[in-house]
């Protein structure tokens, strides 16, 4: 009931709009399973059960507030299951079936570049970083915390993982999308969507990672 409560809080809309935005059904089991779920159930869940996109979604996962115990425990139990060895073929064909999938959900026939969901997008730029830390976490495990884009970008590139020019210049776009981003959203704008020639650069560069790492 509490955190049913709290999605309801999260999700009020007031007259600047919803503070956050919260989709329940992305839980362990979907909509099938509990709203909290038991340390014990997570770990069994996350080892045994989980979707690649939903490792992916741990990537970004981290222990925000109450008991400190708990907190530490999901960490390690995060840190665990990112760093498990994985077959990097196949890991790749998930990742581009998810993304394909996002991309087909979000059509975009304005001849404005979704800086969120278009190809060289800020959506691709967190694939990459999502599959750089499911694919070598094992091998380097600074890319386990959860230290956000630009920083896991540069931890990638000084892994020799990728070339450090295209880190710099794929966190650079990262940085330049979510500014534009904000711009527009405190606009009021329903979708931040700018005309292509603004962010040319910056998609250019999104676009030869993504070919360097998943080809």
């Amino acid at each position: 009931q509490l955190a049913q409560r709290m999605a309801g809080w999260l999700q009020t809309r007031t007259a600047a709009g919803t503070l956050f935005e919260v989709d329940l059904r992305l839980r362990p089991n979907g909509n099938a399973g509990l709203l909290v779920s038991s340390q014990n159930a997570f770990r069994v869940y996350q080892t045994e059960s989980a979707w690649v996109w939903e490792h992916q979604a741990l990537t970004r996962a981290r222990y925000a507030a109450g008991s400190p115990a708990i907190g530490s425990a999901f960490e390690t139990l995060r840190a665990d299951i990112l760093a498990r060895p994985r077959d990097q073929a196949a890991l790749r064909a998930e990742i581009l079936s998810m993304r394909q999938k996002m991309h087909d959900g979000h059509p975009n026939d304005t001849g404005l570049f979704d800086l969120k969901h278009d190809a060289g997008g800020m959506v691709d730029i967190e694939f990459m970083v999502q599959y750089l830390v499911l694919a070598h976490s094992h091998q380097h495990p600074a890319l386990i915390e959860n230290k956000g884009n630009i920083e896991l970008l540069r931890r990638a590139a000084s892994a020799g993982l990728i070339p450090p020019e295209a880190g710099k210049a794929v966190g650079d776009a990262y940085r330049r999308y979510r500014r534009l981003q904000h711009e527009i959203r405190l606009n009021d704008a329903e979708r931040a969507r700018v005309p292509p020639a603004t962010v040319a650069v910056e998609a250019g560069a999104v676009k030869a990672l993504w070919q360097h790492l998943f080809g």
